[in-house]
């Protein structure tokens, strides 16, 4: 299986509302590697590395968001592969 990594970051009301939890427990559930953080502007931003069709299935739960998100704009692009063995939550910057 080839892998797929891409860089995302998510717009709109995303922070306080359990984002960052939700996108790890998809992630999870998709066998995914990679990370998630909140930012100082209000996005977040993730890294989903995994087969194509699983990191497409998380971009569009990334869009979808939790219960009491609001997403406004998802934007991915390519990101080179990384040595992440599982799926972290990384501090804010």
């Amino acid at each position: 299986m080839s892998l797929t990594t891409l860089h995302v970051f998510v717009e709109g009301r995303v922070q306080g509302v359990g984002f960052r939890a939700f996108v790890e427990r998809e992630a999870d559930e998709r066998a995914l590697r990679g990370w998630v953080r909140n930012r100082s502007d209000g996005r977040v931003e993730a890294v989903f590395m995994g087969g194509e069709e699983d990191v497409q299935s998380m971009i569009a739960a990334c869009h979808r968001g939790p219960r009491l998100s609001l997403v406004r704009n998802v934007t991915s692009q390519p990101h080179p592969p990384g040595d992440w063995r599982g799926f972290e939550v990384w501090p804010t910057v």
